[in-house]
């Protein structure tokens, strides 16, 4: 049994796949992957733009929709559609067998939506609609102005990939968010699913800056430990929410609980193991959406084993440390989400840009 597999059926952790390309869907990459024991996928703006850019998979339609009148933002909308739909089809069987609890693909909302609630929402209620597939995650960042559209989304029956959280008080009000949103909703609640993307490597990336700049022997043991702890805690957090009374008349009424994913799991020192991000943070009611180099690592020499709330007052002590050596991370965490933020919209607008100029040589 490959590790993919083994990770879900022995820790109950589901493995996703954070990467799309066209020439994967038509040439069969991701059902394999999907055979090899991928469960869902992620995708954002950053991977759209190296996939439509980084090839000519998308020229054919992209013409076809230029000339049928679409402006260059429609036509970049329907080429994202045409692939999310179309890996939807092929995780399609994972949905069914799973009875909802896996086989998601997950489509963003425009990034430059971040800080307006109302946009956000509207966005992304016409993006489930034009989507219309019970398997489908909307994307929506937890910047404070996206919570009430998290919120609302859920209360309408809708699933929600949550993305873009690094704090653990902004994941309590994700979490809150979630819980408010099907306590609003009407009926069984069995079909609303959501997931809770924490960022975990982009987390060492900015504190490793900071101990670096520190200088001591302390600060600089603590060097690619923040991530994982804040990972930890979060996981904690979940436990804890996501049980007692309120909770429970909920699961009356068929709720699933909004399960943590762990993203950003790449490593980006390379002096670091490249699974870290992967076997520090296994266990149950998680998912992990991996690029596919990540996959590959974790497939080839990965460790499958419960690991992901194995010493919690341990992770405590290391945010303890942080904390004492004079490393802010709730200022970590706010630098974090608008560096994200922004990261999102550059690599929207890019691709934008660089469409407009690909239009222009077709008229």
């Amino acid at each position: 049994m490959s590790n993919l597999h083994k990770v879900f059926a022995e820790q109950g952790q589901s493995p996703w796949l954070d990467n799309i390309r066209r020439s994967w869907i038509s040439g069969g990459e991701l059902e394999d992957w999907v055979r090899r024991g991928v469960r869902g996928l992620t995708s954002n703006p950053s991977i759209f733009q190296k996939a439509i850019q980084g090839s000519a998979d998308y020229d054919d339609e992209f013409r076809e929709a230029i000339s049928a009148g679409l402006d260059v933002e429609a036509s970049y909308w329907k080429l994202v559609v045409s692939d999310i739909e179309a890996a939807l089809a092929i995780l399609r069987p994972v949905y069914d067998e799973s009875d909802g609890l896996d086989g998601y693909v997950s489509v963003e909302v425009d990034p430059g939506l971040a800080r307006d609630s109302i946009a956000t929402e509207a966005e992304a209620r016409l993006l489930h609609e034009r989507i219309d597939e019970p398997n489908v995650y909307i994307k929506i960042p937890a910047t404070a102005e996206g919570l009430d559209p998290i919120r609302i989304m859920i209360s309408e029956g809708r699933s929600v990939n949550v993305t873009l959280i690094f704090s653990l008080d902004r994941y309590a009000e994700v979490m809150e968010a979630y819980i408010a949103g099907l306590e609003a909703a009407e009926g069984d609640l069995s079909r609303i699913s959501s997931v809770a993307s924490f960022f975990i490597s982009r987390l060492d990336v900015e504190v490793d800056r900071r101990l670096s700049e520190i200088g001591s022997p302390e600060a600089l043991e603590l060097r690619g430990r923040a991530a994982v702890a804040s990972g930890q805690l979060a996981y904690a957090a979940y436990l804890e929410t996501f049980s007692g009374p309120r909770w429970e008349a909920l699961l009356q009424r068929g709720a699933r609980p909004q399960r943590p994913l762990w993203a950003s799991t790449s490593t980006k020192d390379p002096s670091y193991p490249d699974t870290l991000y992967v076997d520090t943070l296994i266990g149950p009611g998680t998912v992990n959406t991996l690029p596919d180099q990540t996959l590959e690592a974790f497939e080839d020499h990965g460790t499958v084993a419960r690991t992901v709330d194995a010493d919690i007052e341990g992770a405590r002590s290391i945010m303890a440390r942080l904390a004492f050596l004079g490393v802010d991370i709730d200022d970590v965490t706010q630098t974090l989400e608008s560096e994200g933020v922004a990261a999102f919209e550059k690599s929207f607008v890019e691709l934008i840009g660089a469409l407009d100029e690909k239009a222009k040589g077709l008229t």
